[in-house]
């Protein structure tokens, strides 16, 4: 494509047409032009392509708070490549990831998409990623531009944020990113920052982004995230998505006419999405491609690493890890997250993966694999679920048939009354006009649908075969877009046709989650569920998108919480050792709400407030279930999935404990290798993990209780994370960059260059496994400023590297530094400052374990501006 001619020839309405977005996915297509419809897909962790309904399954990686954790700039790297190769089989040009929003806070509802709480951590595990991505052809988009660091009120919130806190901590990963791996797209946040939305902010598109920075990429909204027409455009804003235009179009027209907007103004935003169409054209990945997975020994390989080297080690003071397959006969493997593979949060991050793999199945195949007679047993003692656990992996289209279930369409009423409890379910019904198969119990039916045969508002029925794994009374719940109800071997079990109960799902559309039991289930028994829907009334409710419906039902096995617990102290006790996996899942940390508190038990207090269907006894047990287990078994291994921290005030009697984080497909296998020592743990936590939430930095300012007239005060400044814990003297419960390992390092000989006029000097230091095992060490150099003219963090990271070092090697380390490493951004001036005097170099094995100590003196101040 030649830009230049391509834009001269196009009409005016064909320019406007290009502003907007073609449905959720696509960029507009104008044949005539030459100009294709270029492919985008959600997102961090994992490609999920272009339907919710039935998509094409994907390889889910680490959530970024895992892969940020392991601190691994070369692994970031070769995800970024898996991921472009995952693009390649979808079709894609443009993946929409990654995230690099700072943590502000522990609560952040999407905090998991996102690598760290330290911005040059931040920008560089983001850089790595995007090179890998596009080193592929494949366009990153890094989101969201900036300051979109809660869910609650994110379309209309004000993060009112001081100009320095803005340099330096929330703008300086983009600016890292930008600098070292120049992303070929950009989305904007929701929300405004200082009272004007991002998407119509001259001051960070143009001003920041594109003058000071140089940035060349292409802008967009985040979805719906437009709420002008001139003042976007102006700003800088070059696609509203999706499509079709709310904003644009028409309007941009009337906007002409009035000269509110200039063809000049439509032309630079058209070359910008010309660019990237370019670019895709060059990629050499097909348009309007179909759609495919990808599953090979390589891929799986990489993803069983990725699992691994994101876990952290945080305590082993027993000795407990790693396991010796000749001292074990018996191991016990217990709680919520164990049987049920959490891969990643929730929200657009989340997809369909090709395969998963279950802490349970991974610690079982390590077990086998190893040989002699070990003995996995299993207990759940305590579930933490928000809604029943789906269906997924428990039914079947017919008795002994393929798995899932089929989805059944009528435009008209196919039988008498559809709804009726009376309904003969036996009798034969009008020809369906559509169906399909689906492996899914969680359908938002909003693509995936043949419209030409199907209606928006009609009747729909999902019909399937349960069978249970145990024997016993089972919960069942569903919640649906629309009017239902469940039958459950031919009899009503769940009402959501009689004046049902407005909920928060399918995007406020649907009903609440409602619950029913069906008693005396024998287990390996199949039995007939079906579900059918009437959904004329989402026609009168004033969709913002096609919708056919949602469906989600979900089931779990009743229990009694105090024998479970019971159950489950007895299995430990029994046990040479107890693997005990709890934590949160794509539940509870999601886009679209934060987390009210780090407890687990007042996550419980909370929901039952917001969801009133679901019971009072809402089972949030963990902290009892894990102090029983640890008092049965001292011999205890506490392994926590969470894409965020969450409060242990079981702490100091567990002596063995283990952060997972969400750990994609392989995460079983994953953590399985960090627990049998196939792979000594490397990583390091990405973000600080406090003892209380009234610890962290942002505890008076985050969310609804920091709320003031619409807007979000940053009260903590540039004192955030590590910044912020040191800045008060609080000792967090584990601080940024710890880690353990089963190897032992020792640091020595410092040493500085002298600091050139520019502010480049260089440190060499070195660095010994002290220890019989083969392991790899996170260095991290931290640079201080005491002489600094305004308060100024005690320290910063300024460097990392990751060394592999076999038993008793000693490896000598140098790191090259700038300018960057000495400068604060001053709001007087405008530009960032390095002070002449002398700064302190401080090298050691997280943010407070300081090994080595050395200094540095800059001879004259240094300003700058841009990269």
């Amino acid at each position: 494509m030649d830009i230049d001619q391509t834009l001269s020839k196009l009409t005016l309405v064909q320019k406007v047409k290009l502003l907007t977005g073609s449905g959720w996915w696509h960029t507009e297509a104008i044949p005539e032009a030459g100009i294709p419809a270029v492919r985008m897909s959600d997102g961090p962790n994992g490609v999920r392509g272009t339907q919710f309904f039935n998509g094409v399954p994907s390889s889910c990686f680490p959530a970024s708070s895992g892969l940020g954790s392991s601190f691994d700039v070369d692994l970031a790297r070769e995800v970024g490549k898996a991921l472009a190769d995952e693009c390649r089989a979808k079709g894609c040009h443009i993946l929409l990831a990654p995230t690099v929003n700072t943590q502000r806070s522990p609560l952040g509802g999407r905090g998991f998409e996102s690598f760290s709480e330290d911005p040059l951590l931040n920008g560089n595990i983001a850089a790595a990623y995007i090179n890998g991505l596009q080193s592929n052809g494949v366009s990153a988009t890094i989101k969201h531009f900036v300051a979109n660091d809660q869910e609650f009120q994110r379309f209309s919130i004000s993060s009112d944020v001081s100009e320095r806190a803005l340099r330096e901590i929330y703008l300086k990963p983009f600016q890292i990113a930008i600098r070292d791996a120049n992303p070929w797209a950009l989305m904007t946040a929701y929300n405004r920052v200082n009272g004007l939305h991002v998407s119509e902010s001259k001051k960070f598109l143009e001003d920041i982004l594109r003058r000071e920075w140089g940035y060349k990429g292409m802008i967009m909204s985040d979805w719906t995230g437009v709420y002008s027409t001139a003042e976007s455009i102006q700003a800088g804003l070059d696609l509203e998505m999706p499509g079709p235009s709310v904003m644009r179009g028409n309007a941009v027209i009337r906007c002409l006419m009035a000269e509110k907007l200039f063809p000049g103004d439509i032309d630079t935003r058209v070359r910008k999405i010309l660019e990237l169409v370019k670019r895709a054209q060059h990629s050499g990945i097909p348009f309007d491609a179909p759609e495919k997975s990808i599953d090979t020994p390589a891929l799986r390989a990489l993803l069983r690493t990725a699992a691994a080297d994101s876990i952290v080690l945080l305590k082993n003071s027993a000795g407990i890890l790693p396991l010796s397959a000749a001292a074990l006969t018996k191991i016990a493997v217990i709680g919520p997250n164990a049987k049920i593979a959490m891969t990643s949060g929730g929200g657009s991050a989340r997809l369909l993966s090709t395969y998963t793999v279950s802490p349970l199945e991974g610690i079982a195949a390590a077990a086998k694999e190893l040989g002699g007679n070990v003995e996995v047993k299993y207990a759940l003692g305590a579930a933490t679920h928000r809604f029943l656990p789906l269906l997924d992996g428990y039914i079947r289209q017919s008795e002994g048939g393929d798995p899932g279930a089929l989805v059944e369409f009528w435009n008209a009423p196919p039988s008498g009354d559809f709804l009726a409890p009376d309904v003969d379910l036996g009798a034969s019904l009008a020809e369906r006009d559509w169906s399909t198969p689906t492996l899914e119990s969680n359908c938002f039916l909003m693509d995936g649908i043949d419209a030409t045969k199907v209606n928006v508002g009609g009747y729909i029925r999902y019909s399937t075969v349960f069978t249970p794994d145990e024997s016993g009374d089972w919960e069942l719940s569903v919640n649906i877009a629309g009017r239902g109800n469940l039958f459950f071997d031919n009899s009503l079990l769940v009402d959501l046709s009689t004046n049902p109960e407005p909920g928060e799902s399918w995007f406020g559309f649907g009903t609440a989650d409602k619950r029913a039991v069906a008693k005396g289930l024998q287990a390996n028994k199949a039995y007939k569920l079906e579900l059918r829907i009437n959904t004329l009334e989402l026609v009168s409710r004033g969709l913002p998108f096609p919708c056919w419906g949602g469906i989600r039902i979900g089931a779990s096995r009743q229990f009694d919480e105090k024998e479970a617990i019971e159950e489950a102290a007895k299995l430990a006790k029994e046990s040479d050792v107890a693997i005990l996996v709890i934590g949160l899942n794509h539940d509870w940390e999601s886009e679209g709400f934060d987390r009210p508190n780090i407890e687990y038990t007042i996550l419980s207090c909370f929901y039952r407030q917001r969801l009133t269907s679901l019971p009072p006894s809402l089972p949030l047990l963990t902290n009892t279930l894990v102090t029983a287990v640890l008092r049965a078994n001292p011999n205890t291994i506490v392994v926590n999935q969470s894409g965020t921290p969450v409060a242990m005030p079981w702490i100091a009697e567990a002596s063995t404990v283990v952060q997972a984080f969400y750990g994609g497909n392989e995460l079983g296998n994953g953590l399985a290798d960090i627990l049998w020592g196939k792979v000594n743990p490397s990583a390091k936590v990405s973000l600080s993990f406090p003892e209380r939430l009234e610890d962290t930095p942002s505890f008076t300012s985050f969310g609804d209780k920091g709320q003031e007239a619409g807007k979000i005060l940053y009260n903590e400044g540039v004192f955030v994370g590590y910044r912020g814990y040191e800045i008060a003297n609080t000792k967090p419960l584990f601080p940024f960059g710890f880690g353990l390992s089963y190897s032992t390092f020792e640091y020595s000989r410092l040493k500085t260059t002298p600091m050139l006029p520019d502010g480049t000097f260089s440190i060499t230091f070195e660095l010994k496994n002290t220890s019989s095992v083969p392991g790899r060490e996170v260095a991290q150099v931290y640079i201080a400023d005491p002489q600094a003219s305004l308060p100024r963090p005690r320290k910063e990271l300024k460097g990392f590297i990751k060394v592999s070092l076999q038993a008793g090697e000693t490896r000598s380390v140098t790191m090259d530094l700038n300018r960057e490493a000495l400068g604060f951004y001053d709001e007087r001036r405008g530009c960032w400052v390095a002070e002449k005097g002398a700064f302190e170099v401080l090298v050691g094995a997280s943010s407070a374990d300081v090994r080595l100590k050395g200094k540095v003196e800059l001879d004259v101040d240094l300003t700058w501006t841009g990269l």
